[in-house]
């Protein structure tokens, strides 16, 4: 079954599994459950430095990303993206959409979607171009959304991100912006809405069970943020929490 084998390469991010697939008879343009192949990967679960890679497997196999900037960030590819902001500037601040396991980046601009995938030359290459380190997502109807780039990268799986939570930081990302509500895995069946949220607090909801975070990297950056937001270490007590550690 080439397409449920090219599914599963997806999800460990494997570039020769994809290869083989392909190979097999899989399809990189013909709808799978509804959607193009390559996105099927760009929503996928996992965050990793074999990403680009795949992508590139996909690509070199005729599929497609429409929009040339987003093909870039999401290669991580500072060059190409570099050219682009120099013909087309504006679109350091445009919005683009993605459909997305985790953090909605519907509404986005490329430097969410840095944040998200840890594309941390090319947010570099925008930094320096202008892009707001602060700048807004689109709120859907029901007021989800609103969050700043560093929202994408304070809980990725395996912390893949942390280096673009640092960047950000560096760079100025406000600790203090807080969105009325957030939606965290669209149409995934750990679909979340999370109120309140502010980077520090949407860190700790990396320690609920349907994110699958490991608990030292969610007090890992925890105590980064806390840290860059108040200048002073966090008082971390009873972790890990000692009623469960003992069986009750």
């Amino acid at each position: 079954m080439p397409d449920s084998d090219l599914l599963g390469a997806f999800e460990v991010h494997s570039p020769e599994g994809i290869g083989k697939a392909l190979a097999d008879g899989a399809s990189p343009v013909a709808l799978i459950k509804g959607l193009k192949p390559i996105d099927q990967l760009i929503e996928a679960y996992l965050r990793s430095s074999r990403f680009a890679d795949c992508l590139r497997v996909m690509l070199n196999a005729g599929a497609v990303i429409d929009d040339p900037l987003l093909e870039a960030v999401l290669l991580d590819d500072a060059s190409a993206l570099r050219r682009l902001v120099t013909e087309l500037p504006q679109r350091i601040h445009q919005k683009v959409d993605l459909l997305g396991a985790f953090t909605s980046c519907r509404g986005v601009t490329a430097l969410h979607v840095c944040a998200e995938f840890n594309s941390a030359d090319c947010a570099r290459v925008l930094i320096e171009n202008g892009a707001d380190v602060n700048a807004v997502a689109q709120c859907d109807s029901d007021g989800m959304g609103g969050q700043t780039p560093i929202f994408h990268a304070v809980n990725s799986p395996l912390n893949y991100c942390r280096p673009m939570m640092e960047l950000l930081i560096e760079a100025g990302a406000d600790l203090q912006v807080e969105v009325r509500s957030l939606l965290w895995g669209e149409s995934m069946s750990w679909e979340t809405v999370l109120y309140d949220m502010t980077p520090v607090s949407y860190a700790q909801c990396g320690l609920y069970r349907q994110f699958h975070r490991r608990e030292e990297d969610v007090y890992g950056n925890l105590q980064y943020l806390y840290r860059s937001k108040y200048g002073t270490e966090a008082a971390f007590r009873n972790v890990p929490n000692k009623y469960l550690v003992e069986g009750h």
